[in-house]
C-alpha cells in the first residue's frame, strides 16, 4: 500500500513546499495496488483561509474554566524527559497561556494535523511581530505516534517551524503506555488504521483537537476543524491574559440608586405596559464588599434567638470563608455553569423572583420555588416536604439532582475540588482535613447560617419599643396578624424573638389544585410575550411543547402517610417583601394575593389544615395586613447582598 505523507517528506525543506504539498493533496491512492480510484478535492478548514467575520475583541467576553489540564510523563525533542504540568502553569515569569495540539508526523488528512501545525505557523509568525505576546504564550505540539515520532523525529519535523522568541516544544512520548494516560485525560480518541493484510499502515483515525490552557493549568478552550483559526484563538489567548479588575469598593456604592443595585438584576417594574424601558441593573458593573459575616452569628440582630450551630461544626471565619466561595462557585455543576448561588440569587431574597419554579443546569426544570435562605439558620427542616434537618446533609441534594447541578456522584465533586487548585490547603486550614462529603458540607453549612437578616422596623417597634418604627397601617395590620387572621398561629412570634415560622408542614389547599386539576379541559392559558402584549395560548398548544408536569405530594413523599398529601414546610416571613414569588410552587406572584388566598380560606379538600378558614376582610384589612408583611425586611438586607457580589464566580483569574 502506498500512503501518501506530507509533513515528513517536507518537513526541514522548506514551510512553502509543505503547504504546497497540502493544497495538491487532493488525490490520496486507496490500499489496492490494482485500483485506483480519484478522490475530489476536499474542501479547506477556514483556519487556512481568512477569517470571515471580525474577531471578537479580546476581554470583551470570558472563557468559562472547563477543568484540570491533563499531565503525563513526555519527551522533549532532545530526548529529555520531563512532564505536561512542567510545561504549564506558572512556570518562569511571566506565566504563560499554552496551546497544545496532538498530532502524528504522518498525518495526509489536510484538515486534520497539519492544519493544527498550519495554524500555530501563522500564530507563530503572529508572534515574532508581537515580542511581548510571545513571552505570554507556549505552543506545545505533542505526537501520539511515539513508535514512528521519535524524538530526533519531532526534531526533524519542528526544525523549520521554529521563530525568533518564540517557544515552540516538539514533543512525543517514550511508549504507547505512557501516551494512553494522557489521551485519556484529553478525552483524545485515537485509532491505528490497518490494511487488508493486518499491517498498520503508520496512519490514525482521530479527530483534531486544539487545547488552550490558561496559566493555572485550567482548560479555558477546545478547538476543533472548524473552529480553529489564528484569529479567534490570538483573540482567547488575549482575552486570559487581561489584568484581572478589582471589585469596586464600597464608597463607589455611593454613586448609584442603591435600592436598584441590590435589586434583582433585570428590574421588571411596569413590563406589563408598551412604554416600558428596561432599567437592567445586571447590564452595569456590579460590585461589592466582603462584610464580617461571623457577627451575624456572635450578635444575631434584633427579634432573632441566638443561632443554633452544631457542636461538631463550631463557627469560624475560615469556615464561612470556604463556604462563601464553594457557594458561588460555578465550577461545582457537571458543566461548570452553575451554582447554588443561581437558584437562591442574593439581590432576589436569596430565592429567585423571576421564575415561579427553579431552574437548574441547561435548563431543565425542577418542580418547586427556590426557597429563601434568610435565616435558614434557625429551619429545623429543610425542603418544601422537609426531608433534612440539617444544613450539612442538606447541601448534597442539590449538588446530586439531574435538574439542578446534575454531579454524578458524591465522589465526582470531592474529586472536583481536589484538583482545583483553587482550594488547594483551603480545607486543610479550615478542618485540618482534605476535602471530603462531610467537611463540603459543613462548610457551605457555615456561610449559610450567617444569612441572618432582622431588626426590621416591626423588630425596632416591637422589641425595640420605638414607638415610630412602625406606621399605624402596619401595627393595624400586626393587629389582624395576631388577632382576626390568626396568621401567627404558624407563623410565630415569642416574647424575646420571632421567627414567624412554627417549623412545622400544613396543607392549604394549593398542592391539592395544583395536582388534582383537569389538565384536559383547561381554559387558554393569557401569556405575556413582551411589554404589553398578551396572547391567549390554547391548552393543546402549551402541550404539544411542554413537557408533562410532574406530580408534587408534598411531605407523603416523605412519608408515604396519605394525612401528609399536600402538606408544605412553614416559611418564615422574615424578608417575605423580597422573595416573591410565593408557595411552594411559586404560583402567586406578590404578597397582596398570598392575603387575599388566605382571606378566601385557602383551597378545600380533605386534609386542608384546620387552622385555614375564610377570613372575610375588607380590601382596607387586606391592605393593613400587607403592609405590616412589608415591615418585616431586615436592615441588613443590603450588606449581605453586597458581600455575594465580592465573593468569586467560579471564574480561574
Amino acid at each position: 500500500m502506498k500512503t501518501i505523507v506530507c509533513w515528513t517528506l517536507c518537513g526541514g525543506k522548506g514551510l512553502l513546499k509543505a503547504y504546497m504539498f497540502l493544497l495538491m493533496a487532493f488525490a490520496v491512492p486507496v490500499a489496492n495496488a490494482e485500483i485506483k480510484q480519484a478522490v475530489q478535492p476536499q474542501p479547506l478548514a477556514p483556519g487556512y483561509s481568512d477569517l470571515k467575520f471580525a474577531a471578537p475583541i479580546p476581554g470583551a467576553y470570558k472563557l468559562p474554566a472547563l477543568g484540570q489540564a491533563g499531565d503525563g510523563n513526555v519527551l522533549d525533542s532532545e530526548g529529555r524527559s520531563t512532564t505536561l504540568h512542567k510545561l504549564m502553569g506558572d512556570t518562569g515569569t511571566p506565566a504563560k497561556v499554552v496551546l497544545l495540539s496532538f498530532i502524528y508526523t504522518t498525518c495526509s488528512d489536510v484538515n486534520g494535523c497539519p492544519l493544527a501545525t498550519a495554524v500555530f505557523h501563522k500564530i507563530k509568525n503572529r508572534l515574532e511581530k508581537e515580542p511581548e505576546l510571545a513571552s505570554r504564550l507556549r505552543l506545545i505540539t505533542l505526537s501520539f505516534n511515539p513508535e514512528h515520532d521519535t524524538p530526533q523525529r519531532m526534531k526533524e519535523y519542528g526544525a523549520t517551524l521554529q521563530g525568533k522568541g518564540v517557544e515552540w516544544h516538539f514533543l512525543t512520548t517514550r511508549s504507547e503506555k505512557e501516551l494512553q494516560p494522557i489521551l485519556k485525560n484529553y478525552k483524545q480518541n485515537t485509532e491505528k488504521v490497518y490494511d487488508s493484510r493486518g499491517k498498520f499502515t503508520n496512519t490514525f483515525s482521530h479527530n483534531l483537537r486544539v487545547f488552550l490552557i490558561d496559566p493555572h493549568k485550567q482548560l479555558r478552550n477546545i478547538y476543533n476543524t472548524e473552529l480553529l483559526h489564528p484569529d479567534t484563538l490570538i483573540s482567547d489567548i488575549k482575552t486570559l491574559l487581561q489584568p484581572v479588575k478589582q471589585p469596586l469598593t464600597e464608597p463607589s456604592l455611593h454613586d448609584r440608586d442603591k435600592a436598584a443595585l441590590f435589586s434583582a438584576g433585570d428590574n421588571k417594574q411596569r413590563y406589563e405596559t408598551k412604554n416600558y424601558q428596561t432599567h437592567s441593573v445586571a447590564l452595569t458593573q456590579r460590585s461589592g464588599r466582603p462584610a464580617d459575616l461571623i457577627l451575624t452569628i456572635k450578635r444575631p440582630p434584633l427579634g432573632l434567638p441566638s443561632v443554633p450551630v452544631p457542636e461538631n461544626n463550631p463557627i469560624t471565619t475560615e469556615k464561612i470563608n470556604l463556604g462563601r466561595k464553594l457557594f458561588y462557585d460555578r465550577r461545582l455543576s457537571l458543566n461548570n455553569t452553575f451554582s447554588c448561588a443561581m437558584c437562591h440569587i442574593p439581590e432576589q431574597g436569596f430565592t429567585s423572583n423571576e421564575m415561579a419554579t427553579a431552574v437548574g443546569v441547561e435548563g431543565r426544570t425542577v418542580r418547586r420555588n427556590s426557597p429563601t435562605l434568610y435565616n435558614v439558620a434557625y429551619m429545623k427542616s429543610l425542603f418544601h416536604d422537609g426531608r433534612e434537618n440539617t444544613l450539612e446533609q442538606q447541601v448534597w441534594a442539590p449538588f446530586l439532582a439531574h435538574n439542578e447541578m446534575a454531579n454524578p456522584s458524591i465522589g465526582y465533586v470531592i474529586d472536583k475540588i481536589k484538583s482545583d487548585t483553587d482550594y488547594a490547603g483551603l480545607f486543610e486550614k479550615s478542618f485540618d482535613k482534605p476535602p471530603g462529603m462531610e467537611i463540603i458540607g459543613m462548610a457551605i453549612a457555615s456561610y449559610e447560617r450567617t444569612l441572618n437578616s432582622a431588626n426590621s422596623p416591626f423588630d425596632r417597634w416591637y422589641y425595640g419599643k420605638d414607638s415610630k418604627a412602625l406606621t399605624a397601617k402596619a401595627q393595624r395590620g400586626f393587629q389582624l396578624f395576631v388577632g382576626k387572621a390568626q396568621c401567627s398561629q404558624c407563623h410565630t412570634i415569642d416574647k424575646e424573638y420571632a421567627l414567624f415560622t412554627d417549623n412545622s408542614l400544613h396543607n392549604t389547599g394549593i398542592g391539592y389544585a395544583d395536582a388534582m386539576a383537569d389538565k384536559t379541559t383547561s381554559p387558554s392559558r393569557r401569556v405575556q410575550v413582551s411589554p404589553g402584549v398578551y396572547v391567549d395560548v390554547a391548552p393543546e398548544i402549551i402541550n404539544s411543547v411542554a413537557e408533562p408536569k410532574a406530580n408534587d405530594l408534598g411531605r407523603y413523599e416523605v412519608t408515604q402517610n396519605p394525612q401528609d398529601r399536600w402538606r408544605y414546610k412553614t416559611p418564615s416571613l422574615r424578608n417575605v417583601q423580597l422573595t416573591a414569588p410565593y408557595m411552594h410552587n411559586g404560583s402567586i406572584a406578590n404578597l397582596r394575593e398570598v392575603v387575599e388566598f388566605y382571606n378566601r380560606g385557602g383551597i378545600a379538600n380533605e386534609n386542608l389544615d384546620p387552622l385555614i378558614k375564610p377570613l372575610r376582610f375588607s380590601d382596607a384589612e387586606i391592605d393593613d395586613l400587607t403592609t405590616f408583611l412589608e415591615s418585616l425586611t431586615g436592615d441588613n438586607t443590603e450588606e449581605l447582598v453586597s458581600d455575594a457580589f465580592a465573593a468569586p464566580v467560579g471564574d480561574s483569574e
